[in-house]
């Protein structure tokens, strides 16, 4: 072993545990690594800085854009309506609706993404049917992670594989070239998870139960609209219950009607509902029906086309407890409206006006975003959650989703380079102002772009310095003597290990230079090692480490060993199945 070799792998080593601990965030561990190898004369500036340049950095941020476009156009939230519409009361019919769903939409969207956006509409979903969220949360985020492993984008470790790849010498990855194998983990996984892998999750919580699924039921008031098709229906036939939204009474006039399903709505009536916060905020784009705020918005609030949404608690020193929104004139005072409010453990039948405040209550006001950090420095009310809504945009939700499949047939048939493809349609989302040019560099996640590209500089020095290549004679003088099978076996459970403390990328731009190597040394193919190595760095599923799994810990009311109990059977699974076939569609000899 020589210095520059010894120096690389301690450096390895000082990366790996600085990931795990990541009390140095990772971009910056990722930079300060580049600075050492420079300084040392491992790698020159240009080398050191070479992954900066690499086109997968273009594609990553565009598919960034493009899946921050396909949330904010409301598409992915018409899909979690629609698995609420499917999917009904039995666990399994349940998870035979959303886990193919939340497969496919991870093909082509960050898994941490998809999780979290389809999330509430599960909870929706598992509140409904009496199910406990604790069978569903971990196979709902399971998926995303399967799904991630049939195209070429839908994870990022796939793109910053393939980037690597063609660094290397070999051709990068195409669209859908890892769609048999990842296709057949997925489905694989999928019948596990519907047919075994929920009766080993615990029970977590009672059904129904508001405070188990962290869900506020907010009261509100909901006007039919004038022209409202609404009008001269049964309340029965309302979209409200399809929405998740309970109407507790029916004002008309100074005149006060039960919610009997088979009252007669007229256009002018006032229906006191309580629902979800996301329940409320469709109310806001169906037709025929609209939230009436405390007090009415002005013109100039209405054509705001952006608007943001807060959660509000009233502090026990507030000095509004005890009065009413009228008397506040809360509009005027703060400029936000309240448009519901939520009070637990105490059922809401009253006009938000004459809603007397107390101390818990939690208000869900809309005004300009600039009004709300002005609202955070009061001592009367604490800004619990704020988000940015905008009015759902079909069309251009549509035009969306139009621009990213023209962007994978494109790249895919070879019409256009991938790059390309890509930052035109991302550059046409931006043109259709769904999103602004500011909205767009806040999607871009510049930390693991910063890791990718650091990572593939720092594999460029594993081969030069001969690091890679000490490892691999290691792997060979060890493992070999027992087969082929057996040194693809090391690799991937030396990959799946590594992405526990390590982010996903990261594990498989550290692994990839010396499988690549291992294979060269031993006359096998390098690209099936290399496909190898990408597969198992986004399928091990045995801890809660990746974002998925810590997105649904909390709401799961999971503990680590449910990770391990459902996840290690579902790795042996897929370790299986990706042995088998990887060297079939990528004969390694």
């Amino acid at each position: 072993m020589t210095l520059s070799i010894a120096l690389v792998l301690f450096l390895l080593a000082a990366a790996v545990a600085a990931f795990s601990v990541e009390r140095i965030p990772v971009d910056v561990t990722t930079l300060l690594l580049l600075c050492v190898l420079v300084l040392s004369g491992t790698l020159t500036v240009e080398e050191a800085f070479s992954g900066f340049s690499n086109d997968i950095i273009i594609i990553l941020a565009a598919i960034f854009v493009l899946s921050g476009a396909l949330m904010k156009g409301g598409v992915v939230d018409h899909l979690g309506e629609a698995i609420h519409r499917i999917a009904g009361g039995s666990r399994t019919k349940v998870l035979l609706c959303v886990l193919p769903v939340t497969t496919f939409v991870s093909s082509f969207m960050n898994n941490t993404t998809t999780t979290a956006v389809l999330m509430p509409a599960v909870l929706g979903v598992c509140r409904r049917s009496r199910i406990s969220p604790g069978k569903v949360l971990i196979p709902l985020a399971y998926a995303s992670m399967l799904g991630g492993t049939c195209t070429l984008i839908g994870t990022s470790t796939n793109v910053a594989a393939s980037g690597y790849m063609k660094s290397a010498g070999l051709a990068p990855l195409s669209m859908f070239e890892l769609l048999p194998v990842g296709g057949a983990v997925a489905l694989a996984g999928i019948l596990y998870l519907v047919f075994l892998g929920h009766r080993l999750l615990p029970q977590t919580a009672a059904a129904g139960s508001e405070e188990a699924y962290s869900v506020r039921e907010y009261l509100s008031e909901v006007v039919v609209t004038p022209d409202s098709p609404l009008a001269g229906a049964a309340l029965r036939d309302s979209p409200l219950a399809d929405l998740g939204v309970q109407v507790r009474a029916v004002l008309r006039g100074e005149r006060r009607m039960g919610a009997a399903p088979g009252v007669i709505l007229r256009e002018g009536d006032l229906l006191l509902v309580q629902a979800r916060r996301e329940a409320l905020l469709q109310v806001k784009e169906t037709a025929g029906i609209e939230i009436r705020p405390d007090l009415t918005l002005g013109e100039k609030d209405a054509e705001e086309d952006t608007v943001a949404i807060g959660e509000a608690l009233l502090l026990p020193t507030s000095s509004l407890i005890g009065r009413t929104l009228k008397e506040l004139d809360f509009r005027r005072r703060f400029d936000v409206t309240v448009i519901a409010i939520y009070r637990h453990g105490h059922p809401l039948a009253t006009r938000l006006a004459s809603l007397r405040l107390r101390a818990g209550d939690v208000l869900l006001l809309q005004g300009k975003p600039e009004c709300f950090r002005l609202l955070s420095d009061s001592a009367d009310l604490f800004i619990l959650q704020e988000t940015e809504h905008q009015p759902a945009r079909r069309r251009k939700g549509l035009y969306t989703v139009g621009m990213f499949l023209i962007a994978v047939i494109a790249s895919s048939l070879g019409w256009l380079p991938l790059p390309i493809a890509f930052l035109l349609a991302a550059l046409g989302v931006i043109a259709t102002r769904l999103i602004t040019m500011e909205e767009a560099y806040n999607l871009i996640d510049w930390r693991l772009l910063v890791l990718i590209a650091g990572m593939t500089s720092f594999g460029l020095a594993m081969q030069k310095t001969g690091a890679a290549a000490w490892l691999a004679g290691l792997i060979v003088t060890w493992i070999s003597p027992l087969g082929t099978a057996a040194v693809m076996l090391a690799f991937v459970v030396l990959t799946m290990l590594l992405t526990q403390p390590m982010s996903n990328a990261a594990a498989a731009l550290v692994v990839l230079p010396v499988a690549l190597t291992t294979a060269r040394h031993l006359g096998l193919d390098p690209r099936a090692f290399a496909i190898l190595v990408t597969l198992s760095a986004s399928l091990s599923f045995i801890t809660p480490f990746e974002p998925s799994c810590l997105i649904v810990y909390g709401p799961g009311k999971y503990r680590f060993r449910d990770f391990v109990l459902a996840g290690l059977p579902l790795t042996a699974l897929v370790i299986l199945v990706i042995l088998l076939l990887v060297p079939v569609i990528w004969p390694v000899r």
